[in-house]
């Protein structure tokens, strides 16, 4: 059987360490800060979807494993609907949602996905079982690191929601346009790693 080791290419282990080592420092000094922030959306998301207001689901991670990233609830379920995929004005999700979505609140719970350890502030997005799973050769590399919040293919594809809701066929654009580009960026993120570009991703999220 084929090892991701050997199709990592991946950081080298000091590269990996700082990585690790900022993740770690910056989550932790996240959630000291903004708990309070998760806790108040996590009660509002509660009440606007009348559910748990965490939205919880498996993700690929790092070397394939499977893990569970928790965000703030944004969407409602609308029985005609089953699809992962979400478009523009999709009527799943709530104003309210909407909202957190504009802003990044939902994304805050994943500091503790940081924490501990499953993904990391810069990296591919993880991605539901069906894709990431399904990487073949050198493609294996972008499962040798854990996964991020933001990263440039995330960054690129900001309005992804918009692009996707002007195809006939959304899922089938997701899989063969979007999906591969999005395996070429993270490739060479991987490649030219360095925490100063970590740092530039970081910012251009925040700021726009």
């Amino acid at each position: 059987m084929t090892t991701f080791d050997s199709y990592s290419n991946g950081l080298s282990r000091c590269q990996a360490i700082r990585k690790r080592l900022f993740d770690l420092l910056v989550s932790a000094a996240g959630l000291i800060f903004l708990w309070w922030l998760i806790l108040l959306a996590w009660i509002a998301a509660s009440v606007d979807t009348r559910s748990n207001g965490f939205f919880i689901q498996k993700r690929v991670g790092r070397n394939g494993k499977v893990f569970s990233v928790v965000k703030i609830k944004t969407m409602r379920p609308v029985a005609s609907i089953d699809t992962t995929v979400t478009t523009k004005g999709d009527p799943r999700i709530t104003p309210l949602g909407a909202f957190y979505r504009r802003t990044k609140i939902d994304e805050l719970p994943q500091l503790w996905n940081v924490l501990l350890g499953q993904m990391s502030f810069v990296g591919p997005r993880p991605d539901v079982p069906g894709f990431a799973d399904r990487l073949q050769g050198e493609e294996r590399a972008m499962l040798s690191v854990r996964p991020g919040i933001t990263g440039p293919a995330t960054l690129k594809y900001r309005d992804e929601e918009a692009l996707l809701a002007a195809q006939k066929d959304p899922e089938a654009y997701n899989r063969e346009v979007i999906w591969p580009d999005k395996v070429r960026i993270n490739l060479d993120y991987i490649r030219h790693w360095s925490l100063r570009r970590d740092l530039h991703y970081i910012l251009k999220t925040v700021v726009h």
